[in-house]
């Protein structure tokens, strides 16, 4: 299994994805081995890590290991601003001219991993690992699954202006695959008129939430007590404030439910290309006081933001699946989500509305945080819809097309 992050250094639900998955298909038996581009201080119990750097019996690949802030979600454009800016660090020449020649450097090691290794499948996660997956297949002539978290249309919001050299590397991974996974019906239906996949070549696994992969923490809320003594209500964005998002929409929306309603507390939590210019918005709105940007949130703080929160939204313009929600639901807190995202398919006690509708959000905020026993139905049906979306419900899925891939050979 090809994959570019893992928690605890993970940026995003990619990450959460690899290991809601790895645990629960380990759980099945399966026996996963799990490459990294790079080497990190991973151990987790369920599954072996081999790092393409040069190690673990590759010593005779030249290559030097690098600390770096690549993530799954740095555009060829932000890596070449990255470096720019000169935070590559003092590697400098280290680095390849752009982020494409970091994607080739991993899977020129794909082919000496997969000689090395002994396995049945390969499995690569989203386009970052897909050269990966097909160099490996083409050494050893192993089947290939290519498992779609995103799609670069949903990166850039749904338009046309896709990178086409990202878009290049998703249909070839998809074209060399013997199945490929999509994340939802919504994913799917972008493989199938987008890039020209066959249906029946396309299974959809939808992703889920667990112990593992949900956030732990408890409910003393010491930051947020002193807000909800003084009667304000608190709504929720947490992700990546980029286009995909729809961070602007959130804020829109919030001026509408301020006009109304003063006493709600706006919480913007994540980091991205779009915060200084959501900053701006909130400050031309004239709604600076009450919103909050909380930066990007781990561990206690993300469980604390999801606990605190009266309501979550997730606006987003186009989201192949979308986990959040489902952290939010499994600590009882209802969510507003974007009729334009996969969870939206098998999620039941929410409220949803189109993400460029900030009006209808507006009333749905207002609905939540003016009408306790509306909230309060949300929030215990919602909790119960987490509980049904498990990995191990997801790791059935891809277990089962795993076995058909071996099977039709």
């Amino acid at each position: 299994m090809f994959g570019w992050e893992f928690p605890p250094f993970n940026s995003g639900g990619l990450g959460v994805a690899c290991l809601g998955l790895t645990r629960a298909l380990a759980e099945r038996g399966v026996e996963v081995i799990f490459v990294m581009p790079k080497k990190l201080d991973l151990a987790v119990p369920w599954t072996r890590f081999v790092f393409a750097d040069g190690g673990d019996g590759l010593e005779s690949i030249d290559m030097r290991v690098i600390n770096a802030a690549l993530t799954p979600y740095l555009t060829p454009s932000s890596y070449d601003e990255y470096r720019r800016q000169g935070m590559a660090m003092a590697a400098g020449s280290l680095y390849g001219p752009d982020l494409m020649s970091e994607v080739k450097r991993y899977a020129a090691m794909a082919a000496a991993i997969a000689l090395k290794e002994d396995f049945d499948v390969i499995y690569a996660h989203d386009w970052l690992s897909f050269e990966a997956g097909m160099e490996a297949k083409r050494a050893t002539g192993k089947p290939l699954i290519a498992h779609v978290h995103a799609t670069e249309f949903d990166r850039c919001g749904g338009s046309w202006g896709v990178n086409n050299d990202v878009y290049a590397i998703e249909r070839a991974g998809m074209d060399a695959s013997h199945r490929v996974i999509a994340v939802s019906e919504l994913t799917k239906a972008i493989l199938m008129t987008r890039y020209g996949i066959a249906e029946e070549k396309i299974s959809v696994v939808h992703n889920g939430i667990d112990e593992t992969t949900a956030p732990q923490g408890d409910s003393t809320l010491l930051r947020l007590h002193t807000l909800k003594q003084a009667g304000y209500s608190v709504v929720l964005f947490l992700g990546r404030i980029t286009l995909q998002k729809g961070p602007d929409y959130f804020i829109r929306a919030a001026k509408r439910v301020l006009e109304h309603n003063p006493k709600v507390i706006f919480l913007m939590s994540g980091s991205g290309d779009m915060e200084r210019q959501m900053m701006d918005l909130a400050a031309q709105l004239g709604i600076a006081s009450n919103l909050l940007f909380t930066g990007f949130l781990q561990g206690h703080d993300r469980y604390e933001a999801y606990a605190a929160a009266d309501l979550f939204i997730m606006p987003s313009v186009s989201e192949p699946f979308g986990i959040t929600p489902l952290e939010a639901m499994r600590l009882g807190t209802p969510v507003l989500i974007s009729k334009q995202s996969g969870v939206s398919e098998v999620v039941s006690h929410a409220l949803k509305a189109d993400f460029w509708d900030t009006e209808e959000m507006a009333n749905q905020i207002l609905s939540v945080v003016g009408y306790p026993h509306l909230k309060n139905t949300l929030s215990e049906n919602g909790a119960k819809d987490a509980a049904r979306l498990t990995w191990s419900r997801a790791a059935e899925k891809v277990d089962t097309v795993v076995h058909e891939v071996m099977h039709a050979l």
